[in-house]
């Protein structure tokens, strides 16, 4: 198998290089700092996915000493065609001059094989430092690509892309913090032009990306429905001795295994963040959100989180009719059709009706409290019959997976999940929507769902996924 290509990524001190590569090579614990010089030695990151290593990405020291440099290459070179020999020799006589250490660093990998990736800082005015490092790098003779990543308010974009496109044969504007990952892919495939050896290995590098994001996707449609699952069906039990019944009222009992129920459904929802952040190598998020807080304004089942996240009276009539015709169509199934489908359609009528009179109500989950027996007690709480429960949790589950999903791995500032001001799920298919109701309805009903349901209910989130993500990029 051949090697996978090698990009150099170079430039000045502390204009983002680290931060394009952390993104291209989708790793975010690469150091990013605004101080200058957080990067010393060179190292590769190669960007893996599934054991393969597509490409791999080389961090290196900014330039230091580019026209000290530039002097002696022109001292020491006899023409255009020696031009790359010579950059060689700098290199191997200056191994060990402290002077040049950080030039050394950055020239290895290219007299090496790799391609350049030069990320210069829009923001700042172009120089004749700025001129010294892209001469030296021309003369290395690699295949070369510049990115413009402006860091500041000020925009110099203009003067650096005809400066840039003297030097380099593709110039792009490319923001590491924000770039939309079809703008990875673009760059590859910029790359694979420039490079003949490079154009198939980096053509199917981009369509393996791309069959992993989407892949992605998916597992996270199937924690989320997971977790749904699980958390709508959970019970918090608790046995106890006749002694221990006797000396705590069902009031303490039931405030008990109400709070022990919320930090379970808590520690859940954190769970299935953290799943689909390492499902997407994001390994060192912090977030800035309210949490699952169930004593505050944004209590789950206040009103504040409700009208973010919960959907509307219409939305549950026509969700649960379809719902329940599904669950109806067992009775036609028992008579053998002679019920003319009246199973179906009273069972999708009695699944209107109970979610339209009931499901934007607060309904806590059950408290049972059971008689002492054998000198024991059990007391259970849950699980949840509030439909809306469901609705909540998948908005914000999706709304989570969204931000995840379209974050880089440059990006070090706190994850803020604004909630959304529409919601989403108003425009999601029927099949969709019966799919998702069936599957709670059969949550508070205990009730197990077949293989059959169970997919359904997986591809079903995924679609909201994807109505979502329609939404959120579209929106005005």
């Amino acid at each position: 198998m051949s090697q996978p290509p090698v990009f150099a990524v170079v430039g000045h001190p502390n204009k983002g290089k680290s931060s394009v590569v952390a993104t291209l090579s989708q790793n975010d614990a690469i150091a990013i700092a605004m101080e200058p010089g957080t990067t010393r030695k060179r190292q590769s990151y190669p960007m893996t996915v599934d054991g393969r290593t597509l490409y791999v990405l080389v961090d290196t020291p900014g330039f230091q000493r580019p026209r000290r440099v530039l002097e002696w290459l022109e001292a020491h070179s006899v023409s255009a065609s020696d031009r790359a020999e010579t950059v060689k020799a700098f290199v191997t006589q200056h191994q060990g001059d402290g002077r040049f250490t950080d030039e050394c660093e950055l020239l290895t990998p290219l007299i090496d094989g790799a391609g350049i990736i030069y990320v210069v800082d829009g923001s700042v005015p172009y120089s004749a430092e700025h001129e010294a490092e892209m001469t030296i790098l021309r003369w290395t003779g690699r295949p070369s690509l510049a990115l413009i990543n402006s860091i500041g308010s000020e925009d110099y974009s203009d003067t650096w892309q005809s400066a840039l496109g003297q030097f380099f044969q593709v110039v792009r504007k490319f923001d590491a913090v924000r770039a939309p990952f079809e703008q990875h892919l673009s760059l590859l495939r910029a790359f694979g032009q420039l490079e003949p050896d490079w154009e198939q290995p980096l053509e199917e590098a981009t369509g393996f990306l791309s069959d992993h994001r989407r892949k992605c996707r998916s597992q996270s449609a199937g924690l989320v429905a997971r977790a749904l699952e699980e958390m709508m069906t959970y019970r918090e039990k608790r046995t106890l001795t006749s002694a221990q019944a006797s000396g705590m009222s069902d009031e303490q009992l039931a405030e008990q295994l109400r709070e022990r129920w919320y930090r379970h459904q808590r520690q859940r929802e954190q769970t299935l963040r953290m799943d689909i952040e390492h499902l997407y190598h994001h390994q060192r998020i912090q977030r800035q959100e309210a949490e699952l807080a169930w004593h505050n304004e944004h209590d789950l089942f206040s009103e504040d989180s409700r009208s973010t996240w919960a959907v509307s009276r219409r939305y549950l009539a026509t969700a649960g009719f379809g719902a329940g015709a599904v669950s109806g169509a067992g009775i036609d199934a028992m008579t053998l059709g002679y019920s003319l489908g009246a199973g179906a359609l009273v069972g999708g009528l009695i699944g209107a009706a109970g979610t339209y009179f009931y499901g934007d109500r607060l309904m806590l989950p059950a408290l049972n409290i059971g008689v002492l027996k054998d000198g024991f007690k059990t007391a259970t709480f849950g699980p949840v019959q509030d439909s809306q429960f469901g609705y909540v949790i998948l908005g914000r589950a999706v709304d989570h997976w969204w931000h995840i999903s379209h974050r880089n791995h440059a990006g070090r500032d706190l994850l803020d999940l604004e909630p959304a001001d529409h919601h989403w799920l108003e425009s999601l298919d029927k099949s969709s929507r019966r799919a998702i109701q069936l599957a709670f309805d059969k949550c508070r009903k205990q009730q197990s769902m077949d293989e059959r349901q169970q997919q359904n209910f997986i591809a079903a989130v995924e679609q909201s996924m994807v109505t979502y993500d329609d939404w959120r990029l579209n929106r005005p």
